[in-house]
């Protein structure tokens, strides 16, 4: 594939930049999420700017404080803060308090599931609030790094110094500990349900085969592993953290082990965020130039959704049809794609 070079990657591939939306979001953003067909750009402090398709912005006040975690089920988006609290924002722009940390700790982690559970973490402590609104607490041998709900079940994934607790916290037996070590942070389960990763704080990630708990080792990053996304199907987890995309394979009952991952859109910047399409095999990468590319997974063709700016890219989504692309960089400029 050809190597990216600033004056010509534009002319190299095939661009789109001119149907980009733009959209002044006016505060650094950390996540973006869709809520039907609006837009939820969450910023680093204080509030949620949600846009409509025509490129109208409200802003929601969600916090009193830094926004530190926040994650969607396509219905609302539940966010956790600095003041202690976790708060949920909804499709009209209404927020409601779910929480509030009695110690007044750091909301740190969040994950949802789709029964409507939620789980939330501060220091040490995981707590899971189920559909029928019971809470239950789970405190982990070290400060939890990562939550994630297993696609089947009731079962919480904590990850945290030294590997990953699974948690059931609906039935009496005990957790089951994976162990791996170092510090665990980002957490996910494959979509089958047979594998589970971690991005750690070295340049790294790991995984377990759930069957036999066999180790799979993810390594040769040159930087940490801050964003990871499952393909259509979850025949591939894309991660972050390299000069390319790397798509590590999971088509097979061994997953990775034993293979080597792909290596898609090289360009002399790290990719610091991606984002696979819900129901084809194309991906969207941002980068710490600011950059923004589309990918085909099959041959890994390129399409230029954003030139190189000033920033990098802090958080990229599609909409749950996969008609509409959403960017933004860590200084506030963001943009709308209709595909």
């Amino acid at each position: 594939m050809k190597e990216f070079d600033p004056g010509d990657k534009a002319a190299s591939i095939v661009s789109v930049t001119d149907r980009v939306s733009p959209v002044a979001i006016g505060m650094p953003v950390t996540s973006v999420h869709f809520l039907g067909e609006r837009a939820c750009f969450v910023g680093a402090e204080e509030s949620v700017a949600m846009v409509s398709g025509d490129g109208e912005v409200t802003p929601v006040a969600v916090h009193s404080g830094g926004i530190l975690c926040a994650a969607s089920d396509g219905t609302r988006i539940v966010m956790g803060g600095d003041d202690g609290k976790l708060v949920a924002l909804g499709a009209t722009g209404e927020v409601a308090l779910l929480a509030t940390d009695p110690k007044r700790r750091w909301i740190d982690n969040v994950a949802l599931h789709p029964d409507a559970a939620v789980a939330w973490s501060a220091g040490k402590t995981a707590f899971v609030r189920s559909g029928r609104a019971e809470e239950k607490s789970f405190d982990a041998p070290s400060t939890v790094g990562g939550l994630a709900f297993a696609p089947k079940g009731l079962r919480l994934a904590i990850a945290h110094y030294n590997g990953a607790t699974l948690w059931f916290p609906n039935m009496a037996a005990n957790a089951e500990v994976l162990e791996w070590a170092g510090s665990h942070l980002g957490v996910v389960f494959s979509p089958d349900n047979k594998f589970l990763v971690t991005a750690m704080h070295e340049p790294a990630m790991h995984g377990w085969r759930l069957a036999d708990n066999r180790h799979m080792r993810m390594s040769g990053y040159p930087g940490r592993v801050r964003s990871m996304s499952w393909s259509a199907g979850g025949k591939a987890l894309a991660t972050s953290g390299a000069d390319t995309v790397i798509m590590w394979p999971f088509a097979s009952k061994d997953g990775p082990m034993g293979k080597e991952p792909a290596m898609l859109a090289p360009l002399q910047a790290r990719v610091a965020v991606v984002a696979c399409h819900p129901k084809r095999d194309i991906l969207a990468a941002g980068y710490s130039d600011g950059t923004v590319l589309m990918v085909r997974l099959n041959d890994g063709a390129e399409i230029l959704v954003r030139k190189n700016g000033d920033a990098p890219v802090s958080a990229l989504a599609w909409d749950a049809k996969g008609t509409m692309l959403a960017f933004a960089a860590e200084d506030g400029d963001a943009g709308l794609l209709a595909l």
